[in-house]
């Protein structure tokens, strides 16, 4: 299996990239940050100005499992988040096969936030759109950092999680 971290913060530094970094030393996937590139918001004229339709394309053709990590901001995805996964739509208008290359694989989240919690509903854009894509929704870790780190006991959740769900669905990919 070949999975990349997709990682939507506004800090490319931030305590989301420290748990990215975390997943990728434990599942050696790859990691897009986002912040990286230079993605236009959704627009039906479908105007090709930017680095999205490249950066999607590579990213269907490469990977098999999607992991979208993003810090909570106003209790859901971050902005930069949200704009690539409105910017799908492209491909759902115009290059409907490469669209479809997303079917079968499969999708997870991993949340950054300030609290040891996470709201009902933050999931539920993800699953969502992951159903309406083909893809298989495979879970969702959320975490946090403290004193600039990932408590101990939190790095064993994220294990499980990479265990239990990655791995597992690796197997029935």
């Amino acid at each position: 299996m070949r999975g990349v971290i997709i990682m939507g913060s506004s800090r490319s530094n931030g305590n989301t990239a420290k748990v990215a970094t975390y997943v990728q030393e434990q599942t050696g996937f790859d990691v897009i940050d986002l912040k990286q590139f230079k993605i236009g918001h959704f627009d039906y004229a479908v105007q090709d100005n930017d680095d999205f339709r490249r950066l999607f394309k590579m990213i269907v053709d490469q990977y098999d499992s999607l992991i979208f990590a993003t810090p909570i901001y106003w209790y859901t995805m971050s902005g930069i988040m949200k704009v690539f996964f409105d910017r799908i739509s492209d491909f759902l208008f115009v290059e409907k096969d490469e669209g479809r290359k997303l079917r079968g694989k499969n999708m997870a989240v991993i949340s950054c936030g300030s609290d040891h919690e996470v709201f009902e509903g933050f999931e539920m854009p993800f699953k969502q759109s992951a159903t309406y894509l083909g893809m298989h929704y495979i879970g969702h870790v959320h975490t946090y950092i403290k004193n600039e780190q990932i408590p101990v006991d939190l790095q064993h959740s994220i294990d499980r999680f990479i265990r239990e769900k990655l791995t597992a669905n690796a197997t029935n990919s």
